[in-house]
């Protein structure tokens, strides 16, 4: 199984940013995908979560409102639009998967993890 993230990058507070993440060697539509991330210094947090068919999402509150999470699931690639970006977004963030049908904010929960994209964004 392999997750790649992609999409990071240089952005102004207040700017926007899609990160992408493509799946391969899992049969995709029998996990839950999740966003997570880890800035300097801090522990890795919830993001977003997306159900198997993308009828259910979850996000945690930091980001309600900004970030929009979804999926394709021919691509087999799983999305977050992160708009009115703030200088706290700054972190690495990694997609997980989780062989469940409901989201979950515990990264022990997920099974599979990419190797993380670096967001910064300046002020």
């Amino acid at each position: 199984v392999q997750l790649q993230a992609y999409g990071g990058g240089l952005v102004q507070a207040g700017g926007f940013l899609t990160l992408s993440c493509s799946a391969s060697g899992l049969t995709f539509t029998r996990y839950v995908m999740g966003w997570f991330r880890q800035a300097p210094g801090k522990e890795r947090e919830f993001v977003s979560a997306i159900s198997n068919y993308g009828g259910s999402t979850w996000n945690a509150d930091s980001v309600k409102g900004r970030f929009t999470i979804s999926r394709d699931n021919a691509k087999k690639t799983v999305y977050v639009q992160m708009n009115s970006l703030k200088s706290e977004d700054t972190a690495v963030y990694y997609c997980a998967a989780r062989r469940w049908t409901s989201g979950s904010p515990i990264s022990d929960d997920y099974d599979y993890w990419g190797q993380g994209t670096l967001v910064t964004v300046s002020s």
